[in-house]
């Protein structure tokens, strides 16, 4: 084989390995949640009214949900009592709702730049005029390596980033977006509750139409 053969059979194989490797680094990266996929997750079901089939209005709970949030916005999040974030977690049960998997810096409410693209969906899905008119519910969740008090501080921190962004980054109203911080009380998988799993944000469309207009 000639000089010339050889070294064009060298770039081959070359640049046969990167592109192998940088196809197996796309794949080890396509975690990320799309726009389309957090819009769909929180879009409100349908309702129906009388015997049709489908989810049913009750009034009177609407009316409750409704005034139990109006008491909720604008407020801290430390301010919350147990009381309230249980509140919010029932009502919370039957909404639409997703999980996001957005990492953190260790022992810290910074969001990890390996998440900032999920971030990001989630700021221009809450941006689109299909959910206007919705309050938000933007709870945090920890793990539970650490002790019941700091986790619980650190999940209500990092809610509190996640609405940060939102409202900077989106230009997202503030009164629109209730944060929680659960800490290590309601992980995701019970069965495991250190799993990095259940370090997650939760974004639940509360469906009551109290937003700012």
């Amino acid at each position: 084989m000639t000089s010339f053969h050889r070294l064009t059979a060298l770039k081959a194989i070359t640049l046969g390995a990167a592109l192998s490797m940088t196809a197996g680094l796309a794949l080890a990266g396509d975690n990320s949640v799309s726009t389309d996929q957090i819009l769909n997750a929180l879009q409100p079901k349908p309702v129906t009214r009388g015997l049709s089939a489908g989810p049913q209005i009750d009034p009177s709970v609407k009316a409750k949900e409704i005034g139990f949030l109006q008491t909720i916005r604008n407020r801290k999040t430390r301010s919350l009592s147990t009381g309230e974030r249980e509140e919010i977690a029932e009502i919370a049960t039957n909404k639409p709702k997703i999980d996001l998997d957005i990492q953190f810096d260790y022992n810290s409410a910074d969001i990890r730049t390996s998440s900032l693209p999920d971030a990001q969906s989630l700021g221009q899905a809450l941006s689109n005029p299909s959910l206007k008119g919705s309050t938000f519910i933007v709870a945090g969740h920890t793990d539970a390596v650490g002790g019941e008090t700091f986790n619980q501080g650190l999940s209500e921190r990092r809610a509190d980033t996640i609405k940060k962004y939102l409202v900077d980054k989106f230009g997202i109203a503030g009164s629109d977006l209730v944060t929680v911080g659960y800490g290590k009380d309601k992980p995701k998988d019970p069965n495991a509750p250190m799993d990095p799993i259940n370090r997650r944000v939760q974004v639940v469309n509360m469906d009551t139409k109290t937003a700012s207009k």
